[in-house]
């Protein structure tokens, strides 16, 4: 049910405009419904801050728990900001030792870009495995998506990431591959899921140290994994929080470096995402501008306005059903005081009180 707007943030603005059902504070402390205090650490980049805040927000507020959802967006130490991004984060971003003080239900971790093979070189590495320790013993379950998960199934298990020969970036199908587990309950057994990634975990090093696969692709890989005891942590290697645009925004973004010389080669196209059209206009662009570009020319605008329509969405209702079965789990297990994640009588190491 609905986000409740409870600070200035932007964000709430803009899906309202979108037509989603965004709550007044004033409004919500009228309903005498149930709150789910939802923590969403953002670890992306300056350009991507808000993008991913309004991805995570709109899946969250799409859901059909009859309940009040109260998203804390929080960041952590060690992740270069400039100026705009920073005023943003301190307007509206709640400090971890707040959110540590008042409570969570529940904890989503966004993924982030990295400069390093190694991840635990990262400057953010360890202040993001300081609120993961808090959070394993303090909330009832954390959802961690891309790069989040490669760093914390490192940070757990010592489980390394493998390089991958090319970058894995499309839209694939992928399987449930185990339908026992409510998280997937009640879904498409065959949906797309995006992916942006350089690196994978496989399946067989994640069954090694306990985790259950739930959803994967013969292309793309393992997509969905939850922890031995099936709620706490949950894995995602895809982006189904992407919109519509993600893709075409970040291939943008290539081709402006390529422009710039960031980058030697062209970036190939996104699999499985552009439709026959799009790509016979992207084919006529990159031949107008590598000649712009022999002649010394000013290169041509990328036609994004020209692919946006012919764009599809194939994984959105998907992802809200897994965030909404997700939540319902939190809810179904969760005491309504945060700082016990589970009510009496939930067992901790088997919360859904299943043998997968």
């Amino acid at each position: 049910m609905p986000l409740v707007a409870h600070t200035e943030l932007p964000t709430f603005a803009r899906l309202k405009a979108e037509g989603q059902k965004v709550l007044s504070l004033d409004a919500a402390r009228h309903q005498d419904i149930r709150e789910l205090h939802i923590g969403l650490l953002n670890l992306m980049p300056d350009k991507a801050l808000e993008a991913t805040e309004r991805q995570f927000f709109r899946l969250l507020g799409g859901c059909n728990q009859i309940v009040q959802f109260y998203v804390h967006p929080f960041t952590v130490d060690g992740l270069e900001r400039g100026e705009e991004a920073r005023a943003h984060i301190e307007k509206y971003y709640e400090p971890f030792a707040k959110i540590r003080e008042e409570g969570l239900d529940a904890l989503i971790i966004s993924g982030a870009n990295v400069t390093h093979a190694d991840i635990s070189e990262e400057p953010f590495w360890r202040p993001l495995t300081e609120v993961f320790d808090w959070a394993k013993h303090h909330v009832t379950s954390i959802l961690c998506s891309c790069l989040a998960t490669h760093a914390l199934v490192q940070y757990c298990y010592g489980l390394r990431r493998t390089r991958l020969p090319a970058k894995r970036w499309g839209v694939y199908s992928h399987r449930v591959v185990n339908l026992r587990h409510p998280l997937v309950a009640d879904i498409n057994t065959r949906f797309d899921v995006p992916h942006s990634r350089f690196n994978e975990l496989f399946r067989e090093d994640l069954e090694q140290v306990g985790l259950k696969i739930l959803v994967e692709s013969e292309v793309a890989g393992v997509h969905l994994a939850v922890s031995s005891d099936l709620l706490r942590v949950v894995y995602f290697q895809g982006h189904p929080e992407y919109d519509t645009v993600s893709l075409l925004k970040e291939y943008k973004r290539e081709v402006g470096r390529y422009l710039s010389g960031e980058r030697e080669d062209y970036p190939p196209l996104v699999d499985n995402y552009f439709s026959p059209k799009a790509q016979a206009i992207l084919r006529d662009y990159r031949a107008a501008l590598e000649s712009a570009k022999r002649r010394g020319w000013e290169p041509p605008p990328f036609p994004e306005a020209a692919l946006l329509p012919l764009l599809d969405n194939t994984w959105r209702d998907t992802a809200k059903a897994v965030f909404n079965n997700w939540l319902g789990l939190v809810y179904q297990v969760t005491d309504q005081d945060r700082r016990v994640p589970f009510m009496p009588g939930i067992d901790p190491d088997n919360p859904l009180g299943l043998e997968i």
